[in-house]
C-alpha cells in the first residue's frame, strides 16, 4: 500500500478540531491571533491541554501557527508562548519569520518546524536553505503549478512538502487597518457605524471591470485580508499529487461552515484511502465531488487554482 499523505485543516475551536479529525483529518492547525495569521478562531493553551492528548490518542497531530509578521513587542511574549507549546507537546509550528526560528532555539529546541512564507516558498533552493536551518516541512506557495510543485519534491525527497488542495486563498494582506480607514473617511457615519469588519460579516470587494468576481475581505487584529474569488478544488486530480509523493494536503477552512469542511474532508479522505490502497486500480468517484458541490456557494467557482497554468516569468 502506498504511503498516505497527511490531510490537514485549520480549526478555530477545540470542538471544531475534534469534528474535523473525526471527519478524516490527520492533523489540525490552530493558534492565537496575536501570533498566527488568518486563523478561523483561537485556541488557548488551556484548550491545547485538552485537544493535544485527545488528538494523539487518535493518531492525529496538532500544529500551531506562529506565522504572523513579528514586531518588537511580540518577541518577549513569543518565547513564553513557545515554552508553553512545548510543555503541552504540540507536534510542530508553522512559521515564516526568522525571529520564530531564533526564539524556538532558545525556548523549544526540539520543536518541529514547518516553514511557510507563503509567496516566497517557490523553489527547491530556498526550501533546501530552510531545511538546513531546521525546517522539516515546506508549505508551498499557491501560485506554483503542478510541475513546479512536483519538481520541488523530486529535488528534496527528505523534506516534507505541503500544498493546499481545497478552499479559499489569500491574495492580499496589509498590517494596516484599511477597512477601518475606509469606514472613517467615507463621511457617512450614520450608514457605516454599524458595519462589522470581521470575517463573519460577508464583506467583499468588486472590481469595476469584473463585477461578477467577489473578493471576500475582512479585518482583524493583524490587519486587512483580501481573499480569492473562487475556491481551489483538486479532488478529481488528487492522484497526480499522490503519485508525486506530496506529504501533506491542506484543506483551507476559512470562511466556510464546519458542515461544509467536514464534507470536504470526508470526500478527500475517501479519495486518499482509495488511491493509497490500490494506486493501479484507482478510479475517481464522481459522488465524492458531488457531495461538495451540494454545499458549495454558487457564487464561488471550484477551480484548479494555478496547478494547470503555464507560468510566464
Amino acid at each position: 500500500m502506498t504511503k498516505k499523505p497527511e490531510l490537514l485543516i485549520p480549526a478555530g475551536t477545540v470542538r471544531e478540531a475534534q469534528r474535523y479529525i473525526e471527519a478524516g483529518a490527520n492533523a489540525v492547525v490552530v493558534g492565537e491571533h496575536r501570533f498566527g495569521l488568518r486563523l478561523p478562531g483561537e485556541i488557548s493553551i488551556a484548550g491545547l491541554e485538552e485537544l493535544v492528548p485527545w488528538a494523539h490518542a487518535r493518531n492525529a497531530c496538532v500544529y500551531v501557527a506562529v506565522n504572523n509578521l513579528m514586531d518588537n513587542g511580540l518577541l518577549a511574549p513569543l518565547e513564553t508562548y513557545l515554552k508553553e507549546l512545548d510543555r503541552v507537546q504540540v507536534d510542530g509550528l508553522v512559521f515564516g519569520d526568522p525571529a520564530v526560528l531564533i526564539a524556538v532555539r532558545r525556548a523549544a529546541p526540539g520543536m518541529k518546524l514547518h516553514w511557510n512564507a507563503e509567496m516566497t516558498s517557490t523553489n527547491y533552493a530556498t526550501a533546501r536553505y530552510w531545511a538546513g536551518k531546521g525546517a522539516v516541512r515546506m508549505v508551498l506557495a499557491r501560485e506554483l503549478n503542478l510541475e513546479e510543485t512536483l519538481e520541488i519534491k523530486r529535488q528534496l525527497p527528505e523534506l516534507e512538502v505541503q500544498v493546499q488542495v481545497h478552499g479559499i486563498t489569500n491574495i492580499y494582506h496589509s498590517k494596516r487597518s484599511l477597512l477601518t480607514n475606509y469606514k472613517e473617511h467615507q463621511g457617512r457615519p450614520e450608514e457605516l457605524e454599524q458595519l462589522d469588519l470581521g470575517m463573519d460579516e460577508g464583506l467583499f470587494l468588486i472590481e469595476q471591470e469584473r463585477q461578477n468576481e467577489r473578493y471576500p475581505v475582512y479585518e482583524d487584529v493583524n490587519g486587512t485580508h483580501i481573499m480569492s474569488s473562487d475556491d481551489v478544488c483538486m479532488l478529481d486530480s488528487l492522484h497526480e499529487l499522490l503519485e508525486g509523493g506530496i506529504d501533506c494536503l491542506k484543506v483551507e477552512s476559512l470562511l466556510k461552515t464546519p458542515a461544509y469542511n467536514e464534507t470536504v474532508l470526508r470526500s478527500y479522505r475517501q479519495a486518499i484511502d482509495a488511491y493509497t490502497a490500490d494506486p493501479g486500480g484507482y478510479r475517481f468517484q464522481e459522488e465524492w465531488l458531488e457531495a461538495i458541490r451540494k454545499l458549495q456557494d454558487l457564487r464561488r467557482e471550484l477551480s484548479y487554482g494555478f496547478f494547470y497554468k503555464e507560468q510566464v516569468y
